[in-house]
């Protein structure tokens, strides 16, 4: 699959040829979807437990009367309703984890990178360098002229570039990712993949090396 490469400045800086055994596979839904819910699992922070009566340091000792004192009869002070009492029905401890088989990850990430080549939403950027002029007013203008969508992911090679870095930090709507960090949840939920043609080295050796 051939694409044209753009400059920073929105010329035309060549064509590059993408790879169609990661490019040009034909996305599936149940594939994307099974890759999303791991990813979005195993990043669920650990549930933390609750103290409950049990679990709560105080006296045991019987602080009233059974009968006559004209309060329930109450053995200690660890019942749920004192304060500083144990929670009742509290939360228990829990990790959220999920596995998924390798291969069907690495297959789900060339997925989703065929569905934007597919759909018409990647643009492929020669480099991310500003030159010397890594302003944000300086970047927007030229990302008026690029086509970026709404919501953009920008994947560069193995660093972010800096300068590219700093001046899009401001702009609402653009997120900076290694070639190392893309994954396939980041790529789906943003309206453009931009790719640097050293991300697209990583990419590609990623899954052929």
């Amino acid at each position: 699959m051939k694409v044209k490469v753009q400059t920073l400045d929105a010329k035309a800086g060549g064509d590059v040829q993408l790879d169609d055994t990661i490019f040009g596979v034909e996305p599936r839904e149940d594939i994307l979807h099974r890759v999303v819910t791991w990813q979005l699992v195993n990043r669920r922070a650990p549930a933390r437990a609750t103290r409950e009566r049990s679990d709560v340091a105080r006296t045991g000792k019987k602080y009233g009367r059974q009968k006559g004192g004209g309060t329930a009869r109450h053995g200690d002070r660890k019942a749920p309703i004192f304060i500083g009492g144990g929670k009742a029905h509290g939360a228990r401890a829990r990790t959220f984890s999920s596995s998924l088989n390798k291969k069907v990850r690495a297959l789900g990430l060339k997925m989703a990178l065929s569905a934007k080549a597919k759909d018409g939403k990647l643009i492929v950027i020669d480099n991310l360098d500003m030159n010397g002029d890594a302003k944000t007013k300086a970047l927007v203008a030229k990302l008026d002229k690029l086509g970026f969508g709404k919501t953009n992911l920008v994947v560069d090679g193995d660093a972010v570039n800096v300068g590219f870095a700093r001046a899009s930090a401001n702009i609402p709507g653009i997120n900076l990712l290694p070639a190392v960090g893309a994954n396939v949840y980041d790529i789906l939920r943003h309206d453009t993949l931009v790719l640097t043609k050293a991300g697209i080295e990583k990419l590609e050796a990623r899954f052929n090396g």
